[in-house]
């Protein structure tokens, strides 16, 4: 492996608070300076001494071959007020549990099975634009994706708690900066309203969460989703045991997020980048048409929209829902001629390796062409990696991806959106990457 120079960068005194303020103001562009230094870069943020890793040879390391040497950042450490010991944030021997109990839910053939759901959902939003109107998307979407995740996940109408399910998740990721500062075990004592707001939204998805649980175990009926999955396994591998309510709860809240809130995020940007590359726009009709011919997509169109996958896939190139990984480092993690010592932060940016010119020329460019199989098998396996990558990716990347390209393509067999005048687009890194100011676009039928 080729070890990138290690570049330093200017320490500053006491807790770095220079390093803490630019963080705080401007994410994107703390991680676009660092990466600005090099491939494997290094400085201090507090008490923490943070490497910035961009050379796809050494995130491999990092996420893959040495992935035991780390574990999740302080930033999903603080999760897990609202996901508990969810998959998104257990480690060790709990985290490979649950991940074995929940795998088979997200079995291929299983994820088609949901696709059916995917497309009657969308079909029921498609009916109910109106040509000429303006609709923020960014929220229509996040309800559609939600509803889609309670019927598949659940198979539960979640839309009658969809109010409130989308208000204490919205409340939980307003809180995310919240989350991140110093000395927060103190600050959570106070009666801060971002407190009372987080411990609100987590009653509120508890009370939900447990309730589905009770009636499902009363029930004792298999509905062929992910709660049944979850209720019947047993870890064979290990003590035989089964799921405890707690523990169904954390993966149950954890899946809500995951199912609905990066899939959402990726569509909105996706028709956003559709309004501004209309040859793109175009090349997409014309395989939904020749593709399907006028009728409702179904998961076994999924290998013939070849275009409308290589679509999604470059919208996530460009606003990867998971904007930045850390790993807090447990063992010492070679890099090379380099050691990342413990208790320090390896931080990995898909959205600036996704970026990188070597990677991907004119990277700021719409172009789903970067996604032909030539271009992919061309391309380092570390250049793209949108729902991370080794034993921590996201188990539900493959609910995920069938669920963008049907809904993608029940979407734009009927209508194109244009952005509203005067809507602003900025891309805000929260947990995940979210049009800060909403997305705003006028429904146009084609």
């Amino acid at each position: 492996m080729a070890t990138p120079p290690l570049v330093k960068l200017p320490e500053y005194p006491l807790t770095n608070w220079v390093n803490f303020c630019r963080i705080q103001t401007s994410r994107l562009g703390f991680v676009k300076a660092m990466a600005s230094h090099g491939d494997l870069v290094t400085t201090r943020l507090g008490p923490y001494r943070m490497y910035f890793v961009g050379d796809p040879d050494c995130i491999k390391e990092v996420l893959v071959t040495q992935a035991r040497k780390v574990v999740k950042g302080r930033g999903l450490e603080r999760a897990k007020r609202m996901f508990g010991e969810g998959l998104l944030t257990s480690e060790g021997e709990l985290h490979l549990r649950q991940r074995r109990l929940s795998q088979p839910a997200f079995q291929r053939q299983r994820i088609l099975t949901y696709g059916t759901a995917m497309v009657d959902f969308t079909r029921r939003y498609v009916e109910s634009l109106q040509p000429g109107e303006f609709r923020r998307l960014d929220r229509d979407l996040m309800r559609l994706t939600l509803a889609i995740a309670g019927k598949t996940l659940f198979d539960s109408d979640i839309e009658r708690d969809a109010a409130e399910v989308g208000q204490a998740l919205d409340a939980f990721m307003g809180s995310f900066q919240f989350l991140m500062l110093p000395f927060l075990e103190y600050l959570e004592k106070l009666p801060l309203p971002p407190v009372r707001r987080l411990r609100e939204s987590v009653a509120t998805l508890d009370r939900i969460i447990y309730q589905m649980i009770a009636e499902r175990r009363q029930s004792g009926r298999d509905h062929g989703d992910l709660m049944s999955k979850l209720l019947a396994a047993q870890d064979e591998q290990g003590d035989g045991a089964g799921m405890t309510d707690r523990q169904l709860r954390d993966e149950l809240v954890t899946q809500m997020l995951a199912g609905h809130e990066t899939t959402s995020n990726g569509l909105t940007w996706t028709l956003f980048l559709l309004s501004q590359y209309p040859a793109c726009e175009a090349r997409l009709h014309a395989e939904l048409d020749a593709v399907l011919g006028g009728r409702a997509p179904t998961p076994a169109d999924l290998p013939r929209l070849v275009y409308t996958e290589k679509v999604f896939a470059e919208s996530l190139r460009l606003f990867p829902p998971a904007w930045v990984l850390a790993r807090r480092v447990i063992e010492p993690l070679q890099l090379g001629e380099h050691t990342l010592p413990v208790g320090s932060l390896a931080v990995i940016s898909p959205w600036m390796v996704h970026h990188d010119a070597r990677l991907f020329p004119a990277p700021d460019r719409f172009d789903p062409e970067r996604f032909t199989p030539e271009a992919k098998a061309a391309r380092h396996r570390f250049a793209y990696f949108p729902f991370s990558a080794g034993p921590r990716n996201c188990i539900g990347e493959g609910f995920a991806w069938a669920e963008g390209v049907l809904v993608l393509a029940t979407l734009a067999q009927r209508w194109k959106f244009r952005l509203a005048a005067g809507q602003r687009v900025v891309p805000e890194p929260l947990i995940t990457l979210r049009p800060k100011y909403g997305m705003r676009m006028q429904v146009h039928p084609r």
